[in-house]
């Protein structure tokens, strides 16, 4: 690893050369099986030759031009996203940051056009919006945040999954003009609300009352990775704003800001705006991946092999005390211990396996959308080996 390179990153020791499908090759052409595909970004897996060559061809036209002009490329796929989504308009950026900045910028320029003269916005523990000053002043985690302060103001912070605790917010705060909650999530150890539909209908039900916007953050439970397009297509409401980047591109940088309703209109000329945002690369990376998901039916494969992969692992850990849950939303899946494990990192790339721990004691799995059930059971053999191996080892022993 170059000298040069920022320490930003704790990395593993190993470096790949090529992907295909659900596998990656190192420089001595050892085979990993990628469950995390690049955390929730190569939904379709590595080299997918569709992708490939659609993204051959654009480069061959053209790569980039300014949003000063018309770009083709991204008025298909925000037509596109329209239509799958039931959202209004689209602004195109390069991140899950920039897409929660744009949001977050929206809603206060929202609360301004209201006459709200300190608009906030309504944030959940353990919540992961992005490092970005406003996005990293979102999340709700004190590690991320340390040593960045003095924070980004105007955000509320209420438990997740915690309905009664917004209302309270509603009855004491008269400038909160948003929601802004993830529907999964991700970083925060793939926490689903136990009620999910009750939840979201909720959220919509106060937001309405009070005329806030809800907005949801799909950085990493979009575009098909929990079974449906996005992941309130579970619940039977529509958000105000939706963001979404990871699983968009196919490992092309894009963001998107959806709104639909009066939060589609809010921005305006001059108000926000991104240079290389939507340029005819990145957009038809966008095209093509959601074609590809259509035409190989992604969608449902998440959820089957989601499904499998969950009561895989359930038989395996029966029984197991040190196992304290398995969860899932299509191809999201946290199985939590009850000791901190992110020793299993390591030690299942010993095994040619790539997973992630989050929250300390998650692992997180966040297989390519194109996983089928016989790679999904090479993944279940492997991690349970190495998870049983790890919890071995930390058992206590016996006093006599």
């Amino acid at each position: 690893m170059s000298e040069h390179l920022m320490n930003t990153y704790g990395r593993q020791p190993v470096t790949f050369e090529k992907g295909v499908g659900v596998w990656l090759y190192d420089q001595q052409g050892n085979q990993y099986l990628d469950a995390l595909s690049g955390v929730a970004v190569n939904g379709l897996g590595h080299a997918h030759p569709k992708f490939v060559a659609a993204i051959q061809a654009q480069v061959a036209r053209l790569v980039h031009v300014s949003n000063i002009y018309q770009i083709a490329e991204q008025s298909r796929l925000a037509d596109k996203l329209a239509e799958i989504s039931g959202m209004d308009k689209v602004f195109f950026c390069n991140s899950g940051c920039e897409a929660n900045e744009a949001a977050i910028k929206l809603a206060r320029l929202y609360g301004h056009n209201k006459g709200v003269e300190n608009p906030e916005i309504i944030v959940m523990e353990r919540a992961f919006h992005g490092r970005t000053m406003a996005t990293l002043s979102a999340t709700g985690n004190r590690k991320t945040q340390a040593g960045f302060e003095p924070l980004v103001s105007g955000f509320v912070r209420v438990p997740y999954d915690d309905l009664d605790a917004i209302k309270q917010v509603a009855k004491r705060k008269n400038n909160v003009v948003a929601i802004l909650v993830e529907p999964v999530q991700g970083e925060g150890g793939i926490h689903i609300p136990a009620d999910m539909k009750g939840y979201f209908q909720g959220l919509r039900q106060v937001c309405d009352e009070n005329g806030w916007l809800l907005m949801l953050d799909e950085v990493q439970s979009g575009v098909a990775r929990t079974g449906t397009w996005f992941a309130f297509q579970h619940t039977g409401i529509l958000p105000d704003v939706m963001t979404l980047a990871k699983g968009l591109g196919s490992g092309v940088p894009i963001g998107a800001c959806l709104a639909r309703g009066v939060a589609a209109e809010t921005f305006t000329p001059g108000k926000h705006g991104s240079t290389f945002g939507g340029n005819p690369l990145a957009t038809a990376a966008g095209m093509a991946t959601i074609n590809i998901i259509v035409e190989e039916k992604l969608r449902e494969n998440a959820d089957a092999v989601g499904a499998f992969l969950n009561a895989q692992f359930s038989a395996a850990f029966a029984g197991n005390k040190h196992v304290v849950n398995i969860r899932n939303a299509g191809l999201m899946v946290g199985i939590e211990l009850d000791v901190p494990c992110s020793d299993l990192v390591k030690l299942a790339l010993a095994q040619k396996l790539l997973i992630n721990v989050t929250a300390e004691k998650v692992i997180r799995l966040l297989p390519p959308l194109i996983m089928n059930k016989e790679e999904a059971q090479v993944l279940v053999d492997r991690l349970v080996g190495v998870v049983q191996a790890f919890l071995s080892s930390h058992e206590k022993p016996e006093s006599n």
